[in-house]
């Protein structure tokens, strides 16, 4: 398995390089952003892992500039900003997984594997009508209407507001949210998937009846008519 690494400490590169090399895998390392960005697009990697503060090009940027070509790439960010805001700005750049230094290597791993190992990760959707009550979404167009009237979502928003109409009516843990729509481990730690949650209540729910989004007080959210 071929892994990218930017990282512009050569301390903490040298340390992710040598961990993961003992596990078998083989690493680059590119020092600042516009390097990461050059071999990226290059060649071909099995994964990209990346810090946010970088040389050039910070590591948000980088990941979008990943993802508008190779929007597979799976893409990890190993930070040291690690609060809820900075994750979510994250996630939304494009990240798979998120993970805050000073970390455990044997985290790390684990993270790697559960990313490679997804099944069906490159299935993709064909298009097709979602409705619900007076909510539609087209998985075509990647459009969203309530009552006649667009919605302009994010695409992490998108894929959230899917996910919750593919399950309607069924209550949804954070955890499940986080697996199945940001395909990384939930951390108890962060409450990024409620401060998602606020920011589609507020797009497809405020101004609409019936209200669709729900909160299931120790349990998580369900997406009904009520």
């Amino acid at each position: 398995m071929k892994i990218l690494l930017v990282e512009d400490d050569e301390r903490i590169a040298s340390l992710v390089k040598r961990g993961l090399e003992e596990n078998d895998y083989e690493v680059i390392v590119a020092y600042d952003g516009e390097m990461g960005k050059k071999l990226a697009l290059q060649n071909d990697y099995d994964l990209v892992i990346t810090d946010i503060i970088l040389p050039k090009l910070n590591g948000l940027e980088l990941c979008k500039e990943i993802r508008a070509v190779k929007p597979e790439m799976l893409i990890i960010m190993l930070t040291a900003l690690g609060t809820t805001d900075e994750k979510v700005e994250g996630f939304d750049a494009g990240a798979n997984d998120y993970l805050v230094k000073p970390f455990d290597f044997r985290e790390l791993h684990v993270r790697i594997r559960a990313l490679v190992n997804r099944p069906n990760r490159t299935v993709k959707n064909h298009g097709f009508l979602l409705k619900y009550a007076n909510l539609e979404l087209n998985n075509q167009t990647k459009t969203v209407s309530r009552s006649g009237t667009n919605i302009n979502l994010t695409p992490k928003e998108f894929k959230l507001l899917e996910y919750m109409m593919q399950n309607c009516e069924r209550i949804l843990s954070r955890t499940e949210i986080a697996e199945k729509v940001w395909e990384t481990h939930f951390d108890t730690g962060t409450n990024f998937i409620d401060v998602y949650i606020n920011y589609l209540r507020k797009k497809i729910d405020r101004d609409y009846e019936p209200k669709l989004i729900h909160t299931k007080s120790g349990m998580g959210f369900i997406f009904k008519e009520e």
